[in-house]
């Protein structure tokens, strides 16, 4: 990585990959395809059976490309460029006589909405027509839907069906219906013309009458020359509410600013009331068909990797991917009594029921840490937040409740050692499976534990006294010998592990270690993770170094994540050589962890956001703008010793906010406008103390 002072916002090539599969996706949150593929996908729409269960595959209006006529009179010069300033991706053509642009969107503030316009400038003083071929290969199949074209509506061509099969058996197959404004072969700017465009809509909903509805209003914004304008305002908007900058190298800058966008786009933007969330799959809404990507299923992935990334900047969609976890509930109580146990367990892969959809057996039942993960998630949600209406109305505590009910149940008491046991698990390094006490595991079930016996208490709930007696006697493995955590019971050093996994001992999992037993655990599994491994796994390395002011060795790992991020437009694939999933969201949520957590060293707990800031070797600092913390936008800055927090905004119900710096206990108000400055120190943003 190289220092450069060039635009980290906007990417750009003479052409595209070879390999189709990373060419950027086009997603928000309803819709996702990415430019120039045959098929789009819509968010909650699956088809199959059980373990066959994957996105439906809708054919694409949007796949038009945008060619020179045959015997063009002059050479052209193509270009590509993704701007995530404006959610767009331009494919330009430009000729000494013209220029004729291709821009395709998937509307922000529109979701069911996915657009390309065209444009033809003309750059000389010539008046003859000037004209540009449109490449469409679109069909009306699927193999996923039963698809019969119906009547025009609004000048658009319509197609509607149902799935093929439905999740569970006798279940509803689901309805989907698209309206489209068909492209003709050819456009061309007349004689007496400088310039023209050309907008081509693309509508996807629920119901043929939802369809035409959502149409009319792109229609009515098209018509008053604010359709893409109204977009572009929108990721405006939500840039200025929150962003990520660093000073360092150029391509650390794109990384970030790439992840950050791929991330946003699948969100409901802020304030939106939106379609109901369906969650966030490793790959995202662009992929997801049968065999790829993880068949769109929803995993660990969105509770533990993407969303902290989610709470820090964006609540509302923190809580709406919540109400994903309370909505599937009735399919986690399912798994539960499957394996024999109480309460819930979150299926490894879910996606529309909460049932178990993993194609293989073995994952659905030993990943329980999952439920750890769950669990974390809406932890971290109530700290940052005070929400107590989703807990007490929404069906939070009933998650919760429930994952420490299938907790208590499956682990089993020894009376040699006077310890709680689990057994028969596989850890987050999925190359070792039936193993006893997960250090990773157990931790996370003392965290859960704990978690709801202190949430039942802020509800006025009685306490099992059993939450708290496993919370405190289950087995956390330990070697005093050799100071560090080994994963499971009978693992020895040296063994190869697939992922991070100890490691995340301390973060994002809260868990109390001493320095050097934190050091010892980082040098133990850096040395036997597998370099082949999944894309997130170097990012908490990263952060474990930062923790224990290691900048170099923070640095050194951290580099490891560029394997994993293609050019030109930044698109993650979740193993170094290419393969795996692709848009991998997973890897770009602890890539961003490293920089919001890690870099500033923000932990989310029940005190408040504390922080710690230290950069990797070769970036001078960073700056956040809107965190949220109970209710209040903060701005968070560091730079060569110096950090700077103020509050951009506060909502009518946000408590007053201090800091408190460590070890001094120095108390600095934060009233909304202002910002406070002080020498590099470690510290907590709370609810000020009277």
């Amino acid at each position: 990585m190289e220092a450069a002072a060039a635009d980290p916002t906007v990417f750009r090539a003479a052409s595209l990959p070879r390999d189709p599969r990373l060419w950027p996706p086009l997603t928000n949150a309803y819709l996702g395809t990415r430019v120039f593929q045959n098929r789009l996908h819509v968010s909650g729409l699956y088809n199959g059976a059980a373990g066959d269960t994957h996105r439906a595959a809708l054919p694409s209006p949007l796949n038009v490309r945008l060619e020179a006529p045959a015997g063009a009179r002059e050479p052209l010069t193509s270009s590509f460029a993704l701007d995530t300033n404006t959610g767009s991706f331009l494919h330009t053509m430009e000729g000494s006589s013209f220029r004729a642009s291709q821009c395709l969107y998937a509307h922000r503030t529109l979701p069911h909405v996915l657009a390309f316009c065209v444009s033809i400038t003309r750059l000389d003083t010539g008046r003859e027509p000037i004209s540009v071929w449109l490449r469409s290969a679109f069909s009306p199949e699927s193999p996923d839907l039963e698809l019969h074209l119906g009547p025009d509506f609004q000048g658009a061509r319509s197609l509607g069906g149902w799935t093929l099969t439905p999740e569970q058996p006798g279940g509803p197959r689901q309805e989907v219906h698209m309206l489209w404004t068909p492209a003709p072969p050819v456009l061309t700017l007349e004689p007496a013309a400088s310039a023209a465009a050309w907008d081509f809509l693309v509508v996807v909903a629920g119901s043929r009458e939802q369809a035409q509805a959502r149409l009319l209003e792109a229609l009515e914004l098209q018509a008053a020359g604010r359709l893409y304008r109204a977009h572009t305002q929108a990721w405006a908007q939500l840039w200025e509410g929150c962003g990520l900058a660093v000073g360092g190298p150029l391509p650390l800058r794109q990384a970030l600013r790439g992840a950050l966008f791929y991330l946003l786009s699948g969100l409901s933007p802020p304030g939106s009331p939106g379609d109901i969330c369906h969650g966030l799959s490793p790959g995202g809404l662009s992929n997801g068909r049968r065999g790829e990507c993880y068949w769109g299923h929803i995993f660990w992935d969105q509770d533990l990797w993407i969303f902290p990334n989610v709470l820090l900047l964006h609540q509302e969609a923190a809580r709406a991917l919540l109400q994903y976890r309370i909505r599937t509930l009735r399919g986690a109580l399912q798994n539960a009594r499957d394996l024999g146990c109480q309460g819930a367990k979150f299926a490894w892969e879910s996606a529309g029921s909460g049932l178990e959809v993993c194609p293989e057996a073995v994952y659905g039942t030993q990943e329980l840490h999952i439920n750890g993960a769950v669990l974390l998630a809406f932890q971290l949600y109530y700290h940052a937040t005070q929400d107590l209406a989703l807990f007490r109305e929404a069906g939070g505590w009933d998650v919760v409740r429930a994952v420490a009910e299938f907790w208590c149940s499956r682990v089993e008491w020894s009376p040699e050692d006077g310890q709680y046991h689990l057994r028969g698990v596989m850890p987050p390094d999925e190359y070792h499976s039936g193993v006893d006490n997960s250090v990773y595991t157990n931790v996370q079930v003392q965290n859960s534990l704990r978690f709801a016996a202190a949430l039942a208490q802020d509800l006025g709930q009685p306490i099992p006294p059993q939450w708290l007696a496993v919370a405190d006697q289950i087995k956390v493995p330990f070697d005093p010998e050799r100071n560090f955590h080994p994963e499971f019971d009978g693992y020895e050093p040296g063994e190869e592990v697939k992922q991070a996994d100890v490691v995340l001992l301390g973060y994002p999992v809260p868990f109390s270690l001493s320095p050097q037993v934190r050091r010892t655990n980082l040098e133990v599994y850096e040395a036997v993770t597998d370099p082949r491994g999944p894309a997130m796994t170097w990012s908490m390395f990263a952060v474990g170094w930062l923790e224990l002011k290691e900048p170099g060795r923070a640095r050194t790992v951290l580099d490891r994540c560029f394997s994993h991020i293609s050019e030109p437009f930044k698109v993650w694939t979740e193993n170094g050589d290419g393969s795996g999933a692709v848009n991998f969201l997973t890897g770009m949520g602890g890539f961003l962890q490293t920089a919001l957590f890690g870099f500033t060293g923000f932990r989310i707990t029940a005190a408040g956001v504390t922080f710690d800031p230290e950069c990797p070797a070769g970036v001078s600092g960073l700056r956040v703008t809107g965190v949220s913390f109970l209710g209040s936008k903060l701005d968070f800055s560091f730079c060569e010793g110096s950090v700077s927090i103020g509050v951009s905004a506060a909502g009518p119900q946000a408590p007053p906010l201090e800091v408190q710096l460590w070890p001094s206990q120095t108390r600095l108000p934060l009233p909304p406008g202002h910002s406070v400055s002080f020498p590099r120190s470690a510290g907590c943003i709370q609810q000020r103390l009277p």
